[in-house]
């Protein structure tokens, strides 16, 4: 993982009050709640005492109860009260876990993965889809493959014609011309732009070879694990890649539109949108676990990329370069 960044871990709907979370994400076992103020609270998994599992516990007002002796906890992961010593009796410091800075924001649950004296307010997602105006649909899938492989899926403009041929991908569009990868490292956000056609027997172009206005459609990926696909201006598709361990990710994916505001039918139409989606994701879902299920990286000897496969190679060298900026 590239460290020091912010992840969309969670969607907020998944943490219900006064129910604790349990979450494997970025290979730690965490525990989420919200507090009395609807406020997300998220540590350790593990009770410090006998390191019963907490997700198994209560939600005591605005901390969490250990079911095995009732321990409970704060959100910064401090042990405040212990039933057996006496509720009025101080706690020593050394009963403690590890807490995990977390914010809620565009209807997900974000986690800091890094240094705490590091944490800043640089979430990355999209300001378009901020638009109140926008309503949406989401959908929750587990992949047995590490996130890399997940994202490079939504960056692979050469496999839609293929595994995408009854769907998005219809008119045997093989012939991949460019794709252009803008890159702006201020924000660490990539955006590349498409132009698949048919092959007539026509010499696929090079990005530098054609206008920015020759191709058809653009995608966005925010690092470190959030994508968009920008249909047109009225709708679009999202997606937050949260890493659980080496070799399994959680895939969120929501269809968002505003071409519709009346209540009961952009209800149908996000219905429709949804369902839709969760086609397209199972065909992609099919392919992807074929592939190896551990990390993707810069320079893998194993894979021969081509220039179609430019998004994938900026997306790989950025992240390399991230990862040894941040994971210093």
């Amino acid at each position: 993982m590239i460290y020091n960044m912010w992840y969309g871990v969670l969607d907020s709907k998944e943490v219900k009050k006064n129910k604790p979370l349990f979450a494997k994400r970025l290979n730690k076992n965490l525990v989420f709640w919200r507090d009395e103020n609807n406020n997300i609270c998220c540590i350790e998994d593990k009770c410090c005492h006998r390191g019963a599992s907490l997700s198994h516990g209560k939600v005591c007002g605005n901390n969490i109860a250990c079911p095995f002796h009732g321990f409970q906890f704060n959100k910064n992961g401090k042990v405040v009260m212990i039933p057996a010593n006496g509720k009025n009796t101080q706690v020593d410091e050394r009963f403690f876990v590890e807490s995990y800075e977390v914010r809620e924001l565009y209807g997900l649950i974000w986690l800091w993965y890094g240094d705490k004296d590091k944490i800043n307010d640089k979430i990355m997602f999209p300001d378009d889809l901020k638009d109140k105006k926008f309503s949406y649909s989401t959908i929750r899938d587990e992949w047995h493959n590490h996130y890399t492989r997940c994202i490079e899926n939504q960056l692979d403009v050469v496999h839609v014609a293929f595994v995408h041929y009854n769907t998005i991908g219809k008119g045997n569009k093989t012939l991949v011309n460019g794709p252009l990868v803008e890159l702006n490292e201020d924000t660490n956000t990539l955006k590349f732009y498409v132009n698949n056609v048919i092959d007539n027997g026509q010499k696929a172009l090079s990005a530098s070879e054609m206008k920015k206005e020759d191709f058809k459609y653009f995608l966005y990926f925010y690092f470190p694990n959030i994508w968009q696909n920008y249909i047109f201006e009225k709708m679009r598709v999202f997606a937050a890649f949260a890493p659980v361990y080496d070799e399994n990710t959680v895939v969120y994916i929501r269809f968002y539109q505003k071409v519709v505001n009346i209540p009961i039918i952009k209800n149908i139409v996000n219905f429709i949108g949804k369902k839709f989606s969760a086609y397209v994701l199972k065909q992609d879902k099919d392919v992807v676990k074929t592939q190896s299920s551990k990390e993707s990286y810069l320079g893998m000897k194993e894979e021969k990329l081509i220039p179609g496969d430019m998004p994938i190679i900026a997306y790989r060298s950025h992240r390399d370069k991230l990862k040894k900026l941040n994971n210093k």
